[in-house]
């Protein structure tokens, strides 16, 4: 991490590769952090049956966890946007280390809710700063460098069902072995604040002659409706995205008759696929346009999730790799995007966008839930495979990179 440390100089080669180590470090951060929180959903079936838990129970642990999350990570960003915290990272992630050991020796269902609130806190105040580093780090490849930075995110949700086997196996009280990992994830980001401290002036002078530059860009009007139709964009992704990362295992449980171990192998190769289809998100908006690369992976996810209901295990498996694939391309699409709209609100688009997000995912746990209980998980998935066709909203969408382009 030394060279983490060390401040960008003039040096064009210099800058490149003291930029790449930051968004290197902060990806692997983010690895570690949503390892952590991805342990919780991991391990539902296990809470499921220890706590004697409904269906509509596992959905509120997701909604404690959501709401703190999804209430404080705009506050979080609307207010570092105007007094940055370099060190409010490496505080981000011991507070999640405190939820991590409350989960490994709650007595009931209501520490259960405490720890998850704990996890979501912690979440709230990591994800719009390191954020801002990675549009700090970017060097102008912000489509890249969100990408990068938010494929460790879903790389650590992609191994939570495979810790989740381990915890299985060894039993609750084992989730404290993973504490470890915060402690990683705490000594990298303090780390990391001290660079992002020593070059907080030069950034901060960069984002207010951007803001001059980008001066009546679009009239308000036009960057609040575009704002809207982002956020259903986000609405639609993320409850497809829950009702598979919180009930998929549950679902091929019930439908084929597969064993707890077997489902949670099924669900990290989706989530490894939502990985991968993250990583590509950015570079191919930076390449070929944000809106495009937003079209394609809302509303090409719908034909796949229109067909899943209605096909064996295999095909299950396959078509929920193309789902989490695509449509996991669009985050860092439409989160640079919003970016672009508001110039120099780097925090709050942050903690808006990462917030709504963690919000509706929760509700929608909570609700999916819920009619799971009174219906059947199955005609959850049927439901829920309409939701992609929301993305035809995206054709409302004003074109933002020609602007941008022109004005660099």
């Amino acid at each position: 991490m030394a060279s983490v440390e060390t401040t960008v100089s003039g040096n064009p080669s210099a800058t490149e590769q003291t930029v790449l180590k930051v968004l290197l470090a902060m990806s692997f951060s983010h690895l570690l952090n949503d390892t952590i929180q991805s342990l919780l959903p991991a391990i539902y079936p296990l809470l499921k049956e220890n706590y004697h838990l409904t269906f509509t129970q596992v959905g509120l642990i997701t909604l404690a966890f959501n709401t703190t999350a999804s209430l404080l990570q705009p506050i979080v960003g609307s207010y570092t946007d105007r007094s940055p915290k370099p060190y409010s990272l490496a505080i981000g992630m011991s507070i999640t280390l405190v939820g991590l050991i409350m989960l490994s020796r709650a007595a009931g269902y209501p520490m259960i809710l405490l720890a998850a609130a704990m996890v979501g806190m912690g979440s709230s105040i990591f994800h719009p700063e390191a954020s801002r580093i990675a549009h700090m780090a970017a060097g102008g490849r912000h489509g890249f460098a969100q990408s990068l930075f938010q494929v460790g995110g879903n790389l650590g949700s992609s191994l939570g069902p495979l810790a989740g086997l381990v915890i299985v196996a060894h039993g609750q009280s084992s989730i404290i072995w993973f504490g470890g990992i915060a402690g990683l994830g705490i000594y990298i980001l303090f780390r990391v604040g001290g660079w992002y401290q020593r070059n907080l002036a030069h950034y901060l002078a960069r984002t207010k002659a951007r803001q001059l530059a980008a001066t009546n860009q679009l009239p308000r009007r036009t960057v609040i409706f575009s704002i809207g139709i982002l956020l259903l964009l986000i609405f639609s992704k993320y409850v497809y995205l829950v009702s598979l990362s919180n009930y998929y295992t549950f679902y091929l449980i019930h439908q084929f008759h597969v064993s707890v171990q077997q489902s949670q192998v099924c669900l990290f190769i989706f989530l490894f696929s939502v990985a991968a289809g993250t990583f590509l998100g950015g570079p191919l908006g930076d390449r070929f346009g944000r809106k495009y690369i937003i079209w394609f992976s809302i509303l090409g996810v719908a034909p796949f999730s229109l067909t899943l209901p209605h096909v064996g295990l295999v095909a299950t498996v396959i078509l929920t790799v193309f789902i989490g694939g695509i449509l996991s391309s669009a985050f860092s699409a439409i989160l640079v995007y919003a970016q672009e709209l508001i110039p120099g609100k780097v925090g709050l688009i942050a903690g808006l966008f990462f917030g709504f997000a963690f919000g509706i995912g929760g509700l929608a746990s909570a609700a999916l839930g819920k009619l799971a209980d009174l219906t059947s998980i199955e005609h959850v998935f049927f439901v829920c495979g309409f939701l992609p066709l929301i993305g035809v909203l995206t054709a409302l969408l004003p074109n933002v990179e020609p602007r941008s382009k022109a004005k660099a």
